[in-house]
C-alpha cells in the first residue's frame, strides 16, 4: 500500500523531505503559503498546494487526517510552527513529525503533545562533531543512552579475518550489522547480513553498532 504524507514548510528541509519521500514512492502532497516554492516542486511530488498552515480552516480543507504523517517543516517563524501543530493535534492527525531548531522548541513541542521531533541542524552538528574528534569514523548516526552507529574503514585488525573468528559480540560488546565493498565499477555494494564465514577484505566499509566507549576500545585493539 502506497504511504501518504504532507510536508507543510517548503524551505531547504522540507522540501528535501519531500522530495526524498516522493523519490522513494510515497504520495506527497506539498504545502507551502510561498507560491514559488510551490511552484518549483509541484512536477516533483503527487500534488501541491498554496495554504497558510497557520489557518485551521486551510488546514481542514485538505483532509491531512487522512494521510499517514505529516511533517511540520515551517522555519520562518516559531509561532507559525506552534500555530499549524495545534491545528493538527486539533484534528487529530495519525502521525505528526516537527521540526524543533533548538531544545526550548523541543521542551515546546514535547508539552503539546507532537508525536516525533527532529532537530537536523543540531544532529548534523554533533554528526560533525564525532566525526572530527574521530577521523576513522565515515558516518555516524548517535543513539539513546550513549551508543550510536557508525562507518568505519575496516581496521587492519580484521582483514583477511571471518566473522565468527572475532567474537563482536561476546569479546567486544560490539554488533557488525553490515560491510560496504567496492564493486566492479568502483562503486561501494552493500553486502547484505554478514554469515559468520564472511571474510572482511582491506577497504571494506564496516557498519557496526554498539556504545561509543566499546567502539573505541574495539578500534584501539584492531587498529
Amino acid at each position: 500500500m502506497r504511504l501518504r504524507y504532507a510536508v507543510i514548510g517548503l524551505g531547504s528541509f522540507g522540501r528535501a523531505v519531500a522530495v526524498k519521500l516522493a523519490e522513494e514512492g510515497a504520495e506527497v502532497l506539498a504545502i507551502d503559503k510561498n507560491e514559488e516554492r510551490i511552484e518549483d516542486i509541484k512536477d516533483l511530488v503527487a500534488s501541491a498546494v498554496v495554504a497558510d498552515a497557520t489557518e485551521e480552516k486551510a488546514l481542514r480543507s485538505l483532509e491531512l487526517e487522512q494521510m499517514d504523517g505529516v511533517v511540520v517543516a515551517i522555519g520562518k517563524t516559531f509561532e507559525d510552527l506552534i500555530l499549524a501543530t495545534v491545528h493538527l493535534l486539533n484534528m487529530k492527525v495519525k502521525r505528526l513529525i516537527a521540526r524543533a531548531f533548538n531544545q526550548t522548541q523541543r521542551m515546546i513541542l514535547e508539552k503539546l503533545g507532537v508525536h516525533e521531533i527532529v532537530s537536523p541542524e543540531e544532529d548534523a552538528g554533533k554528526a560533525l562533531a564525532e566525526k572530527l574528534l574521530h577521523p576513522t569514523f565515515k558516518a555516524y548516526i548517535p543513539l539513546p543512552g550513549g551508543y550510536e552507529i557508525v562507518e568505519i574503514e575496516a581496521p587492519t585488525g580484521i582483514v583477511d579475518r571471518y566473522v565468527k573468528d572475532i567474537n563482536f559480540i561476546g569479546k567486544y560488546n560490539i554488533t557488525p550489522i553490515t560491510v560496504k565493498r567496492k564493486g566492479d565499477k568502483g562503486e561501494y555494494v552493500v553486502v547484505g547480513c554478514l554469515s559468520p564465514n564472511f571474510k572482511f577484505r582491506e577497504g571494506d566499509l564496516l557498519i557496526i553498532m554498539g556504545h561509543k566507549d566499546d567502539i573505541q576500545r574495539f578500534l584501539e585493539i584492531m587498529e
